[in-house]
C-alpha cells in the first residue's frame, strides 16, 4: 500500500536535491568525502563484516497448535487466602521520624 508523501517532505527533498546538484556543479571535489563516507556506511549496512553477522541457530520442528493444546497444564495447589490481622493505631497524631 503506497503512503501519501506530505508536501512539506517533498519540498525539503527537492531543496536538498537542488543544493546537492548546485554543490556538485560549483565544486565537485568538495563532495568526494561525504560520498565516500555515505558509500562506506551503505556497504557496511548491506554487507556487514563476518563477526557482525547474526548466525541463526537451527530450529526444532515447529509444534502444531493441536499438540500444544493437548498437553496438560501443570496442576496447581488450591491454597485459600490467608488474612493477616492488622490494626490501626488509635492516635490521630501524625507520625514523624
Amino acid at each position: 500500500m503506497p503512503r501519501k508523501v506530505s508536501p512539506l517532505l517533498l519540498v525539503i527533498l527537492l531543496l536538498v536535491g537542488a543544493g546537492l546538484v548546485s554543490q556538485m556543479l560549483a565544486n565537485p571535489t568538495q563532495m568526494i568525502i561525504p560520498v565516500v563516507i555515505f558509500g562506506a556506511i551503505y556497504l557496511l549496512y548491506k554487507f556487514p563484516p563476518g563477526g557482525a553477522r547474526t548466525r541463526t541457530k537451527p530450529r526444532n520442528k515447529p509444534i502444531n497448535r493441536k499438540e500444544a493444546q493437548t498437553t496438560k497444564p501443570k496442576s496447581r495447589k488450591n491454597i485459600p487466602f490467608r488474612v493477616i490481622e492488622g490494626g490501626k493505631d488509635d492516635d490521630n497524631l501524625p507520625k514523624y521520624h
